[in-house]
């Protein structure tokens, strides 16, 4: 009679075993190592550094934490090209402390290529794919300490897990594939939240995350090639510092390569926090890589400022409470859709060399519910700037304290209606604006000054705009 481990799979071995027959036993080659708990009631717990990384190395399988706290001081390696350790699970009484620099655990696999079937090895499928941690927390106790590094992955998968007091809380570097972050909670990091580190990545998902208090950013994508961030459903609040220099909850950066970011979703977050951050913002694009900033050659569109970075979808998200609640940068091809905004202290939205920018259905009421403490001095103000070939459609806001509600700069082809604007000193002002077409807009006041200012431009089609540039 065949004997199994005495370990939480084994009833589930016993059951694929009897199923599939005498001869497809190998269905429980899948191995639990269970490492029992060090330290957890004393002042300093032994370092299970190398009892971990032995157990990882002579795994099969699973790597099992029990309840309790396990300090390590170097990182521990998963060279999934070497181990056959796929998984590290504990529970929510589970934690591993690190107390030395760099990552607690580091992943390291084969794959530098695509997605695409016809890159794969063998052994990625077999001993590499979808590499997991599930239900246990990581907690920082050295300034260089990050929670999670991945390289050559393809699958990478967190799930419930609970990073607290890094420096970095996942770490993707150099090339991964089909990375999924779900039910997680990453908080008070010195660095960023989760970490886009000029890695070559394509599919990643992120969520019913919660994602607070990390000083340089919530989600940070900087450099590399990415493509496919999907965000949805979770919570960045408060990731950035007073003392830290300009970042955002959601900051995507491509200025420093080729490549930047681009195919990016964020839908149904709550995204807020914090306005005494330097130049602070909830979702911050900066589109132009080095591509984009090169000078377009004669064969260049007319349409284009050259080839920014783009194709993002911004929609059903709640954003409040910093400088700016969206700044995008040299973008192509962003649509922001059914979104509330409210406590941008500069902006609500501020759009910078970009087209093609999409922005319709979006609320930026000011709520006398949220007069409290410095909500008052927020201007909310929206701004496009040197842009082209935008539509704007259905944006309301009210109670603009100073300034113009909406301001077009040095703008061209644009196609803008049903714009609604009350309470406020100046609803619209265009400074430089061509070949564009206004119609169907609803501007309130109350202080019997012109509604819009126009100077400069030509070729544009006012429609009702044209009687509001006149006094009461």
């Amino acid at each position: 009679m065949t004997k199994f481990p005495k370990h939480p799979i084994a009833p589930l071995c016993l059951t694929l075993a009897l199923v599939a027959g005498a001869g497809e036993t190998a269905l429980c080659q899948v191995d639990a190592i269970t490492v029992s708990s060090i330290g957890t009631t004393a002042a300093s717990p032994a370092d299970a550094t190398e009892r971990l990384q032995a157990a990882i190395d002579d795994s099969t399988g699973i790597l099992e934490l029990p309840a309790g706290i396990h300090v390590i001081s170097r990182p521990l390696v998963i060279d999934l090209r070497k181990t056959k350790c796929r998984e590290v699970r504990g529970n929510a009484a589970t934690e591993v402390r690190m107390v030395g620099p760099g990552p607690a655990f580091r992943v390291l696999g084969s794959h530098y290529k695509s997605a695409a079937p016809a890159g794969f090895t063998e052994q990625v499928w077999t001993d590499e794919r979808m590499p997991t941690f599930v239900g246990f927390g990581i907690r920082g106790d050295h300034k260089e300490a990050d929670g999670i590094q991945a390289t050559g992955t393809m699958q990478l998968t967190a799930s419930r897990m609970h990073l607290r007091k890094l420096q970095h809380g996942v770490h993707l570097v150099e090339n991964n594939r089909n990375v999924i972050i779900e039910n997680c909670h990453i908080y008070e990091c010195s660095g960023v939240g989760i970490y886009y580190d000029d890695v070559n990545l394509h599919q990643s998902n992120i969520v019913g995350c919660h994602v607070s208090y990390c000083d340089a950013g919530g989600l940070v994508s900087r450099g590399g090639n990415v493509r496919n961030i999907h965000i949805s459903g979770s919570d960045f609040e408060g990731n950035m510092s007073a003392k830290s220099p300009a970042t955002a909850n959601i900051l995507i950066d491509c200025r420093t390569s080729e490549y930047g970011t681009a195919e990016v979703a964020i839908t149904g977050c709550t995204i807020q926090h914090t306005d005494d951050g330097p130049d602070s913002a909830n979702i911050r694009i900066f589109g132009t890589s080095k591509r984009g900033a090169v000078s377009p050659s004669n064969n260049e569109r007319s349409d284009s400022f050259g080839p920014n970075e783009g194709n993002i979808t911004i929609t059903g998200n709640v954003l409040s409470d910093v400088q700016h609640n969206i700044h995008l940068n040299g973008c192509r091809g962003v649509t922001v859709v059914a979104n509330t905004l409210w406590m941008g202290f500069t902006h609500n939205m501020l759009v910078e060399n970009c087209s093609y920018v999409v922005a319709t259905g979006n609320n930026m009421d000011r709520n006398p519910r949220y007069d409290y403490g410095n909500s008052t001095t927020s201007k909310n103000l929206v701004v496009f700037e040197n842009c082209r070939r935008c539509t704007i459609d259905a944006l309301s806001i009210s109670n603009i304290t100073a300034g113009p509600a909406i301001e077009f700069r040095d703008y061209e082809d644009m196609l803008c209606s049903k714009l609604a604007v009350f309470d406020a000193p100046l609803a619209i002002r265009l400074s430089n604006v061509s070949n564009s077409i206004f119609s169907s807009c609803m501007l309130r006041t109350s202080n019997g000054r012109p509604r819009v200012e126009v100077s400069g431009g030509h070729h544009n089609e006012l429609g009702n705009l044209e009687a509001y540039a006149r006094d009461d």
